[in-house]
């Protein structure tokens, strides 16, 4: 099975910026899509941002602008630039990933926006 690692989260104040990784190890398919998907205390899993092996992006309009996804398809890896945080954007951030046949999830990592 795919095993995904995250790592970046912690904690810090309104406006500053951080940086998530996720790295993809033992994927017998090629992996097409990787993204990032968080829940807040109370709240429902969401999307975050979506990033294909082609480059090709998708984001939910409350972070348009703020966060950009990227990947190194060299190294399965894919990475969220967060800045301007707001204390809305507090939440366990997951991983995922899909081949043509499964989709595979990480344990998540806390991101906490004081204000």
């Amino acid at each position: 099975q795919v095993q995904l690692v995250e790592s970046g989260g912690g904690l810090v104040q309104a406006g500053g910026s951080l940086r998530l990784s996720c790295a993809a190890s033992g994927s017998r398919f090629a992996i097409n899509v990787m993204g990032w998907y968080r829940q807040a205390p109370g709240k429902e899993r969401e999307l975050v941002a979506t990033i294909t092996r082609g480059g090709s992006t998708n984001y939910a309009d409350s972070v348009k602008g703020r966060f950009t996804i990227s990947r190194d398809n060299a190294k399965n890896t894919v990475y969220l630039q967060m800045n301007i945080l707001k204390p809305e954007d507090t939440a366990v951030y997951y991983c995922k990933s899909e081949t043509v046949y499964y989709a595979s999830w990480g344990q998540g990592t806390q991101v906490t926006v004081s204000s």
